[in-house]
């Protein structure tokens, strides 16, 4: 065997790339209507069932376009920025796993940019945003945070956020209001009349928007208490709330609904260890539905939020601005999840004292 032949034989065959006709193969389309389902240009075109069929054939076969190529057609990056303000949840990960599978679904990749500043003012982390971004989706801030980003006269889409600021290309909500309003009525039903409201001590549109949804929701019930509590979104700052609002002067709340699971959690530590059973003496919810929920004993009664779906509806929001179509910004739908942190206030006269019977 020569020098040749036996390099030849120590090679290993290249791997084949998939192409957009295997995809057409796969899918029983034409290669035109891959072009135009990957480029996001098939509607109107292309039924909404063959073009199901493309992008899970592209996802099955592993086919990536030809971004270098492509790129240079169209004068983009193919990167699009998500903001977010922290990752101590789930929550954000959830988010940016939704709006990741939709842009791969158009060429797209996704830099997830956690804000140093949280809510506050987001610096650009680039040299330059618009050299090195197409666009900027940001969840659960608000639009003055990103001015650092604008300045680079990029697409915007905010999730999360005020519906009214016109600063943005397109905004898609959680029906935050609706998920308070079904808690709230959901502790009434049972009876609930002293609520705490646990409230994030955060300066934004969200939070706001829940404090007014609460006291909205007990505005028309008949002998309702309602108290308010900061709280910082955190375990202990959760405990130290709660502990303050059970050890009120006055009559106990037999109800705390709080902000987000972070927060329920803490206030479940305060309420055993004043000695109180949760659900029998004090009822504790939550929201998100955070994996936390359901470790924590008992499991919290929350408000479920479809994170994935949420950041697939912003991503597709964003690629419908790029493309210069109108976007849909929808406000996606909630759900109340009943578990054993709630029940009927105990019936006795006992409840009505401070813990420790004082």
């Amino acid at each position: 065997m020569t020098s040749n032949e036996t390099a030849a034989a120590g090679r290993r065959p290249a791997a084949v790339r998939t192409t957009s006709r295997d995809v057409a193969r796969a899918a029983g389309v034409s290669q035109a209507a891959v072009s135009l389902v990957l480029g996001d240009k098939w509607r109107g075109r292309v039924s909404p069932a063959k073009a199901e069929a493309v992008r899970t054939a592209a996802r099955e076969l592993g086919y990536r376009p030809n971004l270098a190529a492509r790129s240079l057609r169209m004068g983009r990056t193919r990167t699009v920025l998500l903001v977010v303000p922290a990752l101590t949840t789930e929550f954000f990960a959830r988010v940016y796993t939704g709006a990741a599978r939709v842009a791969a679904d158009h060429g797209f990749g996704v830099v997830l940019y956690p804000s140093p500043e949280g809510i506050g003012p987001a610096r650009d982390p680039f040299d330059s945003a618009a050299a090195t971004l197409d666009g900027v989706i940001a969840s659960s801030m608000a639009a003055e945070a990103l001015t650092a980003l604008r300045d680079a006269d990029l697409p915007l889409v905010m999730l999360d956020s005020d519906p009214g600021d016109d600063r943005a290309g397109a905004t898609v909500n959680l029906d935050i209001a609706d998920g308070v309003r079904q808690l709230t009525t959901h502790l009434t039903t049972l009876g609930h009349r002293r609520v705490t409201h646990l409230a994030a001590d955060v300066d934004s549109w969200t939070f706001a928007l829940r404090a007014r949804a609460v006291a909205e929701a007990l505005e028309g019930v008949p002998g309702a208490r309602l108290r308010r509590q900061p709280a910082a979104l955190a375990v202990d700052a959760g405990l130290h709330a709660a502990h303050a609002a059970l050890t009120a002067p006055g009559p106990r709340p037999t109800a705390l609904l709080c902000d987000d699971d972070i927060i329920a959690a803490g206030a479940c530590k305060a309420a055993r260890r004043l000695g109180l059973r949760i659900p029998e003496d004090v009822s504790v919810t939550g929201f998100d539905d955070l994996a936390l929920a359901v470790a924590v004993e008992p499991e919290l009664t929350t408000v479920r939020l479809p994170a994935e779906e949420f950041g697939a509806a912003g991503m597709r929001a964003l690629m419908s601005v790029l493309d210069g179509r109108p976007a849909q910004a929808p406000t996606l739908p909630v759900e109340l999840v009943t578990r054993g942190s709630t029940a009927p206030p105990a019936d006795t006269p006992g409840n009505a004292a401070r813990p420790g019977g004082q």
